[in-house]
């Protein structure tokens, strides 16, 4: 019985000129929607657009004018705050959570679920969930009171001093188990026989996380602390549902200076401008990171 006839092979050359045709579609939107965009956002930073853009252009006019807001400063108080206390806080939560999963405890697949489970919540979801839970007439504060402390306080979400902390509150219940899914698999990767080694040298256990599992884990942290930043300089819809940047501007965020300067100030040049530094700024926490997990070959050679 002959073997049947086997069809010629397409040459290299043209099987990547196919791959590269039935990719171009996907490059155009890249070019278009992505790069496109964020290249007219910057140039219309530099002109005197309000209602609609225009292209009278004012030089870094915009660019002052932002940096000497009160607005503006202080939602980069409230941005340092919220993003310090948000990755330090989930950080450590992730990796606790992690710790207590990597025990081999029982039902581990059910608290992994239920530990990840707000993270598959958006933000929106999320501040209406804790909107309802700091109201000092429906949540917490009232439900404790009822049951006779009447003494006791939860209205942080209307606090002109703790409306910040509010939303570190809800941020870290949403993304630390995200950090934990992380963490655990980088523990998860650890060899068993460092565990052996060390219970033979009577290390204690702590000793061990803080010395070899943790320096262990860096590229893991690295990698959370980034997607965490990010979630910080761009988090918008978790202060519009939790407390809309109030009490007064206690709570007001960088992104949502942008978005109200869009729509209700009808002031694009100015937003324009702010989204500008933004994308400048997440362009310096993202490029270490690319360079690290990408670009840098091993071995220290670039």
């Amino acid at each position: 019985m002959t073997a049947p006839a086997r069809l010629p092979s397409q040459p290299r050359p043209f099987r990547l000129t196919m791959a590269t045709v039935a990719l171009l579609p996907a490059w155009i939107i890249v070019v278009v929607a992505y790069l496109g965009t964020m290249a007219w956002t910057v140039v219309i930073s530099f002109t005197s657009s309000k209602l609609l853009p225009v292209y009278h252009f004012v030089g870094f006019d915009q660019y002052v004018r932002l940096f000497t807001s009160d607005r503006w400063q202080v939602s980069i108080w409230h941005l340092a705050v919220f993003g310090v206390l948000f990755i330090v806080l989930c950080l450590i939560v992730g990796f606790l959570l992690a710790v207590a999963l990597d025990q081999k405890i029982r039902f581990e697949n059910t608290f992994r679920t239920i530990f990840l489970y707000p993270y598959a919540m958006s933000f929106i979801v999320t501040g209406l969930i804790w909107q309802w839970l700091m109201n000092p007439d429906l949540g917490i504060q009232n439900t404790v009171r009822g049951l006779g402390w009447t003494s006791f306080t939860f209205d942080w979400a209307v606090n002109n001093n703790l409306a910040v902390f509010a939303l570190v509150i809800a941020a870290v219940w949403q993304a630390s188990g995200l950090v934990m899914a992380l963490m655990l698999a980088g523990l998860r990767g650890v060899d068993t026989e460092l565990w052996k080694a060390a219970k033979i040298d009577g290390i204690p256990s702590w000793r061990v996380y803080v010395s070899i599992i943790i320096p262990i884990l860096t590229p893991t942290i690295t990698t959370a602390t980034v997607l965490l930043s990010i979630s910080v300089i761009k988090v918008y819809d978790l202060v519009v549902a939790l407390t809309n940047g109030g009490p007064g501007t206690s709570s007001e965020m960088p992104a949502k200076f942008v978005m109200d300067n869009l729509g209700q100030r009808q002031n694009i040049g100015l937003a324009t401008a702010a989204s500008t530094v933004m994308l400048i700024t997440v362009i310096c926490v993202v490029s270490p990171w690319l360079y690290y997990t990408y670009f840098r070959k091993r071995g220290g050679r670039v």
